[in-house]
């Protein structure tokens, strides 16, 4: 439910995987060294991680220990809280009432739950798109006293959404729980029954999403990972659970990363809603301002790299995830985790991205071997000339050879150097490069014409 990125110290991890389907061995041998290095970094126990491509689930793998203290191994058939990645499945709800004529986006509040500040005034997309003005309940990256307390749906609405609102309904864009709080509420009076009943019947069952857990009813089981936290850069230790009726609507659900990974599969062939519905849910919401959010109906909307991404993330006590869909490439991409505060899942996708798109192209590999032996010889203060452009040439004048040389030289020997990204633009081929050295990173930027003359070949520190 809740929204940050820290990075901790390491710890050990061990592996075990589902099974290989159809990711090629480099690729996997790539998202298993990316997932093992972070979790070494970060410190987080363990990750579960689902890859689709072309709209198939393709890799499925866990790496690291489900609990510590028992030194059991997580295994991809175990199910992580998935947070604030529920959100989206309120919001379908809601759209499916929509399309059955029985509510509308642009209803207000007013007509459910009339005691609501600015009922009269509050719409149900401004709920679902973080726009309405009700305060949020947990901001906080840590479970509160009062939160061990159960608590019901209607309460949390009392408390936080019968106060005046932070802002002016759709003049700013805001996280809250709360709206999702008043969502779940509207969803399960209009549908007439129990808002997981509805998506078990509506979603989870017709995508045989078999390991769908409420962890607002119950914690998860003995086989399952524990979930843990950290205090500063302490050791991981057991975190609470919170108590039962906070994450209502807004993220209650826990699953394996394979059956998020079929959602995600029925986002990219628009199975499960109208394509008007998902239209809705994966287009940016604009402020009254003009002004985009950024956020959609429950998810992220954004462009990575010129591909258009429907993401979000999710934090509970002691778990995160991350969950993104490439629907144009038909990729999706899942990272759970069970370590609140972390920017783990995110690290482990961003890193798994990379390795999806950098390998779409054959000539991938060898344009990376140019780009280095380029590399290596302005390090050196040499230039081939007949592989440029003239404008490149011009770019590379005496002091430029000189600087390049002056400055790369000192680093050594690169400890990597890999292709990060790849698009068009103005008709030549744009590829970026990450460059790591021990004590420096450098991000490369190339573009190549049509007949492989080398148009730019740019290098400055990475952020």
């Amino acid at each position: 439910m809740r929204k940050t990125i820290i990075a901790f110290a390491a710890i050990a991890a061990v592996t075990v995987s589902l099974h290989a389907q159809e990711l090629p061995a480099e690729m996997r041998a790539s998202v298993d060294k990316a997932a093992a290095d972070i979790l070494a970094k970060t410190g987080a126990p363990s990750a579960s991680v689902a890859v689709v491509r072309d709209g198939k689930i393709v890799y499925e793998h866990a790496y690291g220990l489900a609990n510590v203290e028992t030194k059991l191994p997580a295994t991809p058939q175990m199910r992580y809280s998935i947070g604030s990645i529920s959100k989206q499945f309120t919001s379908a709800a809601l759209l499916m009432l929509a399309e059955e004529g029985k509510l509308s986006l642009d209803d207000k509040v007013i007509r459910w739950l009339p005691d609501l500040t600015r009922a009269g005034d509050v719409t149900i997309r401004q709920l679902l798109s973080m726009t309405s003005g009700y305060q949020d309940f947990w901001p906080q990256d840590y479970v509160m006293p009062m939160m061990m307390q159960p608590v019901t749906a209607p309460e949390i609405a009392s408390r936080w959404a019968k106060i005046p609102l932070d802002f002016e309904p759709g003049s700013k864009w805001q996280y809250s729980n709360t709206n999702y709080v008043i969502a779940g509420m509207i969803a399960e009076k209009v549908a007439g029954m129990p808002l997981l009943d509805f998506l078990h019947k509506r979603v989870f069952d017709p995508l045989h999403m078999t390991t769908v857990s409420n962890t607002d009813a119950a914690p998860l089981g003995a086989g399952d990972p524990m979930r843990y936290l950290r205090y500063a850069l302490g050791p991981v230790r057991p975190a609470p659970k919170e108590g039962a009726g906070w994450m209502f609507a807004a993220g209650e659900l826990a699953m394996t990363a394979h059956d998020l990974a079929l959602w995600d599969i029925s986002m990219i062939d628009q199975t499960i809603l109208k394509p008007s519905s998902y239209r809705a849910m994966e287009t940016e919401v604009e402020l009254n301002n003009g002004v985009g959010s950024r956020y959609g109906l429950g998810v992220g909307i954004g462009i990575a790299d010129g591909r258009r991404v429907i993401s979000h993330g999710g934090e509970v006590s002691g778990f995160t995830a991350r969950n993104e869909v490439y629907p144009d490439d038909r990729v999706a991409i899942v990272v759970l985790t069970n370590m609140d505060a972390t920017g783990t899942p995110a690290q482990i996708a961003t890193s798994i991205s990379k390795t999806i798109f950098a390998q779409t192209d054959p000539a991938t590999p060898k344009t990376t071997e140019q780009m280095r032996k380029i590399f290596d010889e302005l390090q050196k203060g040499r230039i081939d000339r007949s592989q440029f452009t003239s404008n490149a040439n011009a770019y590379f004048d005496e002091q430029a050879v000189k600087d390049f040389a002056a400055s790369l030289a000192p680093l050594g020997t690169p400890q990597e150097f890999v292709q990060s990204a790849q698009s068009l633009r103005g008709g030549m081929t744009l590829r970026r490069y990450r460059i790591k050295f021990p004590t420096k990173t450098l991000a490369l930027t190339t573009f190549i014409m049509p007949d492989g003359k080398i148009e730019q070949y740019q290098i400055a520190a990475a952020e």
